[in-house]
């Protein structure tokens, strides 16, 4: 069974330019295996986006939600959800 459902990975798929500067994969079992490399994580709503940032130790004090959404590692999967890759 898949950790990452086929919106997250053609997300990625088709978004993966804005973080790397090739491609890193070219298929839905590509993508998969990469993001399960990379730990990434898929949260539910700009409110978990900064939580996981401040999770991780950014400071988000001042900074706007629409900022955070347009950091490299934060794809917008375009159902409400985001997906966070760390590179």
């Amino acid at each position: 069974m898949r950790e990452y459902d086929d919106a997250v990975l053609e997300c990625f798929l088709e978004k993966q330019s804005q973080l790397f500067p090739e491609p890193v994969a070219e298929t839905l079992d590509e993508a998969e295996d990469f993001l399960g490399e990379c730990m990434a994580v898929v949260v539910d709503s700009v409110d978990e986006v900064i939580e996981y940032f401040e999770d991780e130790g950014v400071d988000m004090e001042g900074v706007m939600d629409e900022a955070i959404l347009e950091a490299d590692e934060v794809f917008d999967v375009g159902d409400g959800r985001y997906l966070i890759v760390e590179s």
